[in-house]
């Protein structure tokens, strides 16, 4: 407020105009009281997850950080660390062994997809319309998946026994076999391949059903009414209300499918003549056999590259397809 030296009345200062132009107000007191409350809040909540944003960093993150640290690095973990660059990722593709395992490792991918992706959802629907057993289907279902994978890789390397196996005695009543399952190149990889959907499926299917109780009934009932078929009931009612979960549950067998290690490596060693070496199996070697970590964790950071490469095309691929 300005006054004026001839004792004119004082006259009021106009606040002064912020950038826009419009004159800048002071906060109201319930305005800076709730910029306080929220501030508050934020603050609780952060210290509310910092336990758990501690943990995840020191045993997600970092290892991450060391990782790449360590694929710049020629270390057998008893020596000092020599500082290499680029050398590891130049021997990784230098090594005649890559693209074997990357081919094996592509097949079962692709074979565990096209068996173990569909069967499951078709078990899903089959136990979804079959309402009366559903509990005992999802117990037989599920009990692959309580097994210990190393328990249930032994079992069925003794199914695929060639001499005393079940698969061969039980062939063998109907004139069949014997089978060499993991003996031939041309059997072992198939072999490995139907391992692992049936120790897999259990825990799709019950992803599935879960997706399907919450389907609206009043759509099934309506085509009831309408006199769709079973057929007709599945095609357009339940895989449209399934498409965001078959995306999502797709994606993440490919991802788990090219991270295959325990069965090949319990059950063949990545034999015969290499046939089911899968990358995995060769960071193994790499690391635990040759005493190269440098030249493992460069693998590993390009098998994870190439996922995330993976990840991010079919997200994109499907993205219009998931919002229909």
């Amino acid at each position: 407020m300005d006054i004026d030296i001839l004792g004119e009345a004082p006259v009021a200062t106009p606040p002064a105009a912020s950038p826009g132009g419009a004159p800048k107000l002071p906060a109201s007191p319930a305005r800076r009281t709730k910029r306080a409350g929220r501030w508050r809040r934020d603050l609780s909540a952060l210290l509310f997850l910092l336990p758990a944003l501690v943990l995840f960093g020191v045993f997600s993150w970092w290892p991450i950080l060391r990782s790449l640290l360590l694929s710049l690095q020629y270390n057998n973990l008893v020596d000092a660390p020599k500082w290499v660059g680029l050398e590891n990722f130049a021997h990784v593709f230098a090594d005649p062994m890559l693209l074997t395992a990357v081919g094996n490792t592509l097949k079962f991918g692709a074979l565990s997809v096209l068996i173990g992706f569909p069967l499951p959802l078709l078990l899903a629907i089959v136990m979804f319309e079959l309402r009366r057993l559903g509990g005992v289907f999802r117990v037989l279902v599920y009990i692959p998946v309580i097994i210990p994978p190393v328990v249930s890789v032994l079992l069925w390397k003794f199914f695929y026994d060639p001499d005393n196996g079940l698969f061969n005695t039980v062939l063998a009543t109907f004139g069949l076999g014997p089978f060499p399952w993991l003996q031939t190149q041309e059997t072992a990889l198939p072999s490995l391949v139907l391992l692992i959907v049936w120790a897999g499926a259990g825990s799709t299917v019950l992803l599935f059903l879960a997706a399907l109780s919450g389907v609206p009934p009043e759509l099934y009932e309506a085509a009831e009414v309408d006199g769709a078929s079973i057929w007709r009931r599945v095609w357009h009612i339940t895989l449209p209300q399934l498409r965001g979960i078959m995306l999502i549950l797709l994606l993440l067998q490919i991802i788990g499918t090219l991270q295959i290690f325990t069965e090949p490596y319990v059950m063949t060693d990545g034999g015969p003549e290499n046939s089911t070496v899968t990358i995995l199996m060769l960071i193994y070697r790499a690391a635990f056999l040759n005493g190269d970590f440098g030249y493992a964790t460069a693998l590993s950071v390009l098998l994870a590259i190439a996922l995330g490469i993976i990840s991010a095309v079919y997200l994109r691929l499907t993205r219009s397809w998931s919002k229909n």
